[in-house]
């Protein structure tokens, strides 16, 4: 089984119009698209039912319970070749049935390379969309991307502005680095960094203690900072009908 979890931080630092920044620890499923069936039958892990840990098709792209069938049409909608190639999804699993997962990544895998990159990105208000980002190789093990935004997700950030992306992957290290800005002006940074280890039953457990209120956490912290913003007079920005939408 290749599966395995990654654990880190995650840093959060906003530029403009005035400075705000945290970190906290963080962690995320790394799943093989390829051994995909063997994360069925675990002992506290499920595909599409209740468990310490699940993983629901219906939380990601596609309509179908059938993950693997919807990450066919993905592929198929953006033109991106099926040879020779592997798989990884990596996501917040759903803890006793509740999750939020900000970003979602599937990655493309040729060579022992990620060649492409979907991010899978929803907001709080219902919507989600995604990015489809073909990355450049850079030196020690970077690869980078750049898109234009086209949801909205923040309130105190315009609708417009440019994504950049840089994935550093590597055996013991797995580092997403996001760069937002806004009329040539780096707005905000986001990034988690992430040691593997292994999906087992024993480090489901680890991670359920450790982390039982992660996804609780990651909503409430979200609107805890939202408050702590909104105390220093920032702009608000509201969501369009479009932004309330399921894209994919």
């Amino acid at each position: 089984m290749s599966h395995q979890f990654l654990e880190g931080k995650i840093y959060h630092k906003r530029f403009e119009p005035k400075q705000h920044q945290f970190t906290y620890g963080f962690y995320l499923l790394d799943i093989d698209l390829d051994d995909f069936k063997s994360l069925q039958n675990q002992k506290y892990f499920s595909i599409n039912s209740l468990n310490l840990f699940s993983f629901y098709a219906k939380d990601h792209f596609g309509k179908s319970e059938d993950f693997i069938q919807n990450v066919e049409e993905l592929l198929n909608k953006f033109d991106i070749e099926k040879k020779d190639i592997s798989l990884r999804f990596i996501t917040l699993p759903r803890i006793f049935n509740f999750v939020f997962n900000p970003i979602s990544l599937l990655l493309v895998i040729k060579n022992n390379k990620p060649i492409y990159m979907l991010a899978e990105v929803n907001n709080y208000n219902g919507g989600k969309t995604i990015y489809d980002l073909k990355l450049k190789e850079q030196k020690n093990s970077k690869y980078k991307a750049t898109i234009t935004k086209n949801m909205y997700v923040s309130p105190f950030f315009n609708k417009d502005g440019t994504y950049f992306f840089t994935l550093t992957f590597k055996p013991q290290l797995l580092s997403l680095k996001i760069d937002y800005h806004e009329k040539n002006n780096k707005s905000l940074t986001a990034i988690f960094s992430g040691k593997p280890i292994t999906f087992s039953s024993k480090n489901i457990l680890k991670l359920f203690f450790k982390y039982w209120f992660l996804t609780t956490f990651v909503v409430t912290r979200t609107f805890w900072q939202a408050i702590k913003l909104y105390k220093k007079s920032l702009k608000w920005h509201s969501p369009t009908k479009q932004d309330k939408i399921r894209r994919f």
